[in-house]
């Protein structure tokens, strides 16, 4: 089943329009930043298929970027660097960027729904779904947008940092990503708070 839009339509039902999906991408890995999408659709045209991202393929992903970008009423994306990551934790660089594609948004939202149990504090009413990215369209609009993105910019530190392979794993700890450390230690987008980096590298 993919994801559906009847959340939307009671938050219209009772005045807490505009809502907002927000979602993140990029907790885990061990280099690159973490990024957080919040998507408005809009209510006469929301794209058919919208689903959590990782049950997607590359492609439709893109695919269905491309229909988020053109219909949407609003999309605000941002992120949070290694070294916020390494400064603040990963669980604050994540409420952070979530924060920031919030404040991105044209269109401020009167609620916001979040994939998780963590909500980030908002100055709007804000929920979080666990799964929320499978079962609200706004949520899973929110998941492609933040891991197509995200994809994009590990293809592009990529071209920066071949030794790596970032556009092959997108930073998680594949054996092949864990090899090229040990062969050529951390580049400046790794994670100096994550293990296999901790304790052995500085910045």
């Amino acid at each position: 089943m993919t994801a559906h839009f009847q959340r939307e339509t009671q938050a219209i039902s009772n005045g807490l329009w505009p809502l907002a999906g927000i979602d993140e991408v990029g907790r885990g890995p061990l280099a690159g930043p973490v990024v957080a999408a919040a998507v408005i659709l809009d209510p006469r045209a929301v794209p058919d298929g919208l689903d959590d991202s990782k049950k997607l393929s590359a492609a439709r992903r893109e695919e269905l970027f491309a229909i988020i970008a053109q219909s949407a009423l609003a999309i605000g994306v941002a992120s949070a660097t290694a070294v916020e990551i390494d400064t603040i934790n990963i669980r604050q660089a994540t409420l952070l960027a979530m924060r920031r594609a919030v404040a991105a948004l044209a269109v401020q939202p009167l609620s916001v729904l979040v994939d998780g149990n963590d909500p980030p504090v908002l100055a709007c009413s804000c929920e979080s779904i666990i799964g929320g990215d499978a079962q609200i369209a706004s949520i899973a609009a929110a998941s492609i947008v933040a891991k197509v993105t995200r994809d994009a910019m590990m293809a592009r530190l990529c071209q920066r940092y071949p030794a790596y392979g970032f556009s092959a794993h997108a930073g998680y700890g594949t054996p092949q990503h864990r090899a090229a450390l040990q062969a050529h230690g951390p580049c400046p987008e790794h994670r100096y708070s994550f293990a296999p980096v901790k304790g052995v590298w500085r910045r």
